[in-house]
C-alpha cells in the first residue's frame, strides 16, 4: 500500500504530498516485532505508550509510523488523532477492497481450536487465511485482516470479548458472511449484571451482524446457542450430538488419543480428544458444507488437525500421562477436560486445577462445582492453585476426597515442587486454569529434572 493511499485512508493530513512510490508491506503494533517495510501504529495501552518505541521501529527498518503526537524520530509519521481508530478504519477497508468471505467465530470456550479447525478444512478448497493465535480483540482482529495471504479467497477469524457490544464492533470491521458460536458459558461473567443471560446477548451479536443471505452455524447443544437462530433471518445449520442438528455426530467412539464418528454419511478420526473435540470438529464440517464442500473431502483434512500450544496437548513423560490444556479455562471448559481426564486409562488420575478468573460475583459457587464435579468424575487427586481455586479442593473434599488427596497452593511454582514428588509412572495429569495463573510452570515444575535431561 502506498504511503498516499495509507494517509488518505487514516485521515492523515498532507496525504497529496506524499510521494506516490513510497510503499508500506507490512503492519505492526509491537516494535519489537518489526520487519523492513512495516507500517507501525504507536498505540496507548494502560502500561504502555508505543510512542516510546517509534524511534526502535524505525530503526529496525519500519518504514512509516502512525503516531498521535511528535515523538522526535527520524523516519515519516503520519498523525491522526487516535491511532487505534486508525488501525480499525484501516482494517474495514482493507476488509471490503479485498471482498473475500469472512467466517466469523466467537464462543465461551473452544473457539481458537474451532478457528482453526474451520480453516484448515476450507483450506482443501480454497486459499484460506485467519486470525493467528489469539489476535481476536479490537487491535488482533484489524491487524489480522491486514495481514491476509494475498491469495486468500476466505478469512476465518475469531472475535473475543469481555463486554457487552464488542463484537458488534469487531463485526462491524469484518463484515462476516457466515457465524459460528460454539457455546455460552461463564467466561467475563464480572463485566455483566446478570450473568450468563448478558454473555448469551453478547455472543449473539455476531448473528445479528450477518446479512440476510449470510449462514448462521450454531451449536445445536447449547441451549441458548440453538435460540440465536430467531436472530437471523437467513438459513442457519446446527451441529452437534442432538437429534435435531443438521451436521450430526453419530457412532461415536473416543479414546485418550481422540475420536471416531460419522457425520453427514462419512466417516472422521480426529486427533481432537473428548465430546468438545468433536463439537469443534462438527462446527468446521458445518461451515465447509455452508461453503458447498463435499463432506467426503474432508476426512484427510480432519486427520491431519492438531491440539494448539497448551489446548489439549498430550504427552507421556516418566510414565505419566501429561495432558497440558492451561491456555485458559472456564466451568465449561473445566468440566469437558475433566470428562476427558476421567476417560484416561491410568492408576491415579490427578487435576491440577488452577483459579478461573474474570467469574464476578458466582466465582464460589462455580468453583465448588467443579470441585465436586471432579470428586463425582472419580478423579483420583484435585491440586487447586491461587485464589479461589481453594473452594475447588475444599469441595472436593466434602464431596469425598481424603485429605491427602486434596491441596491447595497459592502459586504454581510450588504445586509444581509438590507434584514432582506426588506423581507416579501410571498415573495421568491434567493441568488446567486461567492463562492469568500460569498453571503451566506446575506442569515445568513437576517435570523440571525430565525436561532439563531432555535438553542435554
Amino acid at each position: 500500500m502506498s504511503f498516499r493511499t495509507l494517509a488518505g485512508i487514516i485521515g492523515a493530513p498532507g496525504a497529496a504530498e506524499l510521494s506516490a512510490s513510497g510503499s508500506v508491506t507490512g503492519w505492526s503494533i509491537d516494535s519489537r516485532s518489526i520487519t523492513p517495510g512495516d507500517c507501525f501504529f504507536a498505540l496507548r495501552g494502560p502500561t504502555h505508550d508505543g510512542h516510546d518505541h517509534v524511534a526502535s521501529a524505525f530503526a529496525r527498518g519500519a518504514q512509516v509510523a502512525v503516531v498521535e503526537r511528535d515523538t522526535g524520530a527520524k523516519g515519516l509519521q503520519l498523525r491522526v488523532s487516535d491511532t487505534t481508530i486508525a488501525l480499525q478504519t484501516l482494517g474495514r477497508s482493507a476488509r471490503r477492497s479485498w471482498g473475500g468471505t469472512v467466517v466469523g467465530v466467537t464462543g465461551s470456550a473452544g473457539k481458537t481450536t474451532t478457528k482453526d479447525t474451520i480453516a484448515a478444512l476450507l483450506s482443501t478448497a480454497f486459499p484460506t487465511g485467519r486470525n493467528m493465535g489469539n489476535l481476536n480483540n479490537h487491535l488482533g482482529l484489524p491487524l489480522s485482516i491486514l495481514r491476509l495471504p494475498d491469495d486468500a479467497k476466505v478469512a476465518v477469524l475469531e472475535m473475543g470479548m469481555n463486554h457487552e457490544g464488542e463484537i458488534r464492533e469487531l463485526a462491524g470491521i469484518a463484515e462476516p458472511q457466515i457465524g459460528v458460536v460454539t457455546n455460552v458459558g461463564w467466561a467475563h461473567t464480572e463485566n455483566f449484571a446478570d450473568g450468563i443471560e448478558g454473555i448469551a446477548r453478547a455472543k449473539s451479536e455476531l448473528i445479528q451482524a450477518l446479512p440476510r443471505q449470510g449462514t448462521a452455524v450454531l451449536n445445536a447443544d447449547d441451549t441458548r446457542v440453538r435460540e440465536f437462530g430467531r436472530l437471523h433471518e437467513g438459513p442457519s445449520l446446527l451441529f452437534g450430538f442432538s437429534e435435531d442438528a443438521d451436521v450430526r455426530a453419530e457412532e461415536v467412539s473416543l479414546t485418550p488419543e481422540g475420536a471416531r464418528f460419522r457425520a453427514l454419511g462419512v466417516e472422521f478420526q480426529s486427533p481432537l480428544a473428548g465430546r468438545h473435540g468433536v463439537s469443534n470438529v462438527l462446527a468446521g464440517i458445518a461451515v465447509a458444507h455452508a461453503m458447498g464442500i463435499a463432506p467426503q473431502k474432508l476426512p484427510d483434512a480432519v486427520r491431519s488437525l492438531k491440539p494448539g500450544n497448551m489446548r489439549g496437548e498430550r504427552s507421556v513423560q516418566n510414565g505419566i500421562t501429561i495432558i497440558n490444556d492451561c491456555y485458559n479455562a472456564n466451568p465449561e471448559a473445566m468440566r469437558s477436560m475433566l470428562e476427558l481426564l476421567r476417560d484416561t486409562p491410568a492408576q491415579r488420575r490427578v487435576a491440577v486445577l488452577g483459579e478461573m478468573l474474570e467469574l464476578g460475583r458466582e466465582a464460589g459457587t462455580l468453583h465448588r462445582n467443579i470441585g465436586r464435579f471432579a470428586a463425582e468424575q472419580g478423579i483420583h487427586a484435585v491440586i487447586g492453585i491461587r485464589g479461589a481455586g481453594r473452594w475447588m479442593v475444599d469441595e472436593a473434599m466434602a464431596a469425598g476426597l481424603s485429605g491427602g488427596a486434596a491441596s491447595f497452593f497459592e502459586t504454581p511454582e510450588e504445586a509444581g515442587q509438590f507434584l514432582k514428588h506426588f506423581l507416579k509412572p501410571g498415573d495421568a495429569v491434567l493441568f488446567k486454569g486461567s492463562r492469568g495463573v500460569h498453571v503451566e510452570r506446575a506442569l515445568e515444575g513437576a517435570f523440571a529434572a525430565e525436561t532439563a535431561s531432555a535438553k542435554n
